[in-house]
């Protein structure tokens, strides 16, 4: 486990700068990894390869954030956890270079595997470090804080790179986000202290072994499916709106942007609840999410109603991982960065898994069928969790 200095003797502004860094990090991430979803097709075209597989280059980097999520607790347990943190913020630049300049399809593949190893040490290590860097009470807050730079990527990554796209081309629009990471890495080494580690606290349980626990073991099957129930639909809004709401291309940007957006409201409305309603949250926001997912089967053939419950499914999805993330800093203290990895590796493999399932219902069965599997597993989720006590360590 990381130490950082007293927190009495680190200004308070440098404490927040520092989350803001990382709030700054974590939306370079998610605009580096989702951003290509809309660029998708150019790419395919200038590395002469088709669109699936193009696809499955970009989608490489959640193998590589699995993986590295799982091992990368122990493998930096002497570091500094502000080097390892700049190290991967480094390694995210020289991803977006490669995907820049890269003149085949094997080069893409190399550039979306270093991004993966950025995105699983990155969200591995995040948990842990808010909780060095505020006092408990503030957690809620910072980890909200967090999240907002999760929200604003999600809101704007793919308009705009869609956008810049029609103007500078896909490769301008990844040379576009190589300053702002590399500003954002000198954010974080000149506001982030020095976060070294004890010798009696080196090495131990890795994050597997966190599995043993039954608190632990009951909340990640809760995480995974409620990211495979989230994804199972997520990923399918575009040929939902097509198919039911019967949207052209400006409509629909509007829904996703609108659904981007409540991501704010989401995460302040977790962020403000969180302290005293962890459990309760934890419960009622997949059950939220299944609601709003089958209401829309009904009611999407209505622009009006299917816009006000994509913004209702927008502001609930933003507040699931805040949830998650606190309910991480209360109930593995004693190994945040190991549980941070179990997370990561549950939620990468939930995408993943949700992402296909989804995929395959639509193509043998219909959108309807996609929507209502996704619902189910959310429903699942939210059993598991249940009032909360599987999920509460054991005293």
């Amino acid at each position: 486990m990381s130490t950082v200095p007293s927190q009495s003797t680190i200004p308070r502004n440098q404490l927040w700068s520092a989350v803001a860094s990382m709030a700054m990090c974590a939306a370079m991430l998610i605009a580096s990894e989702f951003m290509p979803v809309s660029l998708l097709t150019p790419i395919a075209s200038d590395l002469r390869a088709s669109v699936g597989m193009a696809g499955k280059a970009i989608s490489i980097s959640g193998l590589f954030a699995v993986a590295t999520s799982l091992i990368i607790p122990s493998v930096t347990s002497r570091l500094d956890r502000r080097h390892v943190l700049a190290a991967l913020t480094g390694l995210m630049l020289v991803s977006l270079v490669l995907t820049a300049e890269a003149g085949s399809f094997t080069m893409l593949m190399v550039a979306r595997a270093l991004l993966g190893v950025t995105v699983g040490g990155f969200w591995s290590l995040s948990t842990a470090t808010i909780m060095r860097l505020v006092p408990e009470e503030s957690l809620p807050k910072a980890l909200g804080v967090l999240y907002t730079g999760n929200a604003v990527a999600t809101s704007f990554a793919a308009p705009i790179g869609s956008y810049l796209g029609s103007v500078i081309g896909w490769r301008g629009v990844f040379w576009a986000l190589v300053p702002i990471v590399a500003i954002n890495l000198i954010m974080l080494l000149l506001t982030l202290p020095p976060m070294t580690s004890r010798p009696s606290q080196r090495g131990g349980e890795n994050a597997l072994a966190l599995l043993r626990r039954p608190h632990v073991s009951f909340a990640m099957l809760a995480v995974m499916l409620t990211f495979a129930g989230a994804f199972t639909v997520f990923t399918y809004f575009r040929p939902f709106f097509e198919t039911y709401t019967h949207v052209d291309v400006p409509r629909l940007s509007i829904l996703l942007l609108g659904m981007g957006l409540a991501g704010f409201a989401g995460t302040y409305g977790a962020s403000a609840l969180i302290s005293k309603r962890l459990f309760h949250l934890l419960m009622a926001l997949p059950v939220a999410l299944a609601v709003v997912t089958l209401t829309m089967l009904p009611a999407g053939h209505s622009f009006g109603a299917a816009a006000f419950l994509a913004i209702a499914w927008g502001a609930v999805n933003a507040a699931i991982p805040v949830a998650w993330s606190t309910w991480l800093s209360k109930s593995v203290k004693d190994k945040p960065e190991s549980g941070g990895g179990l997370m990561v590796a549950s939620i990468q493999l939930a995408i993943m898994v949700g992402a296909e399932l989804g995929g395959t219902l639509l193509d043998h069965y219909s959108i309807g069928t996609t929507f209502l599997c996704g619902a189910a597993l959310l429903i699942l989720s939210a059993i598991v969790v249940g009032s909360g006590r599987r999920l509460r360590p054991a005293v």
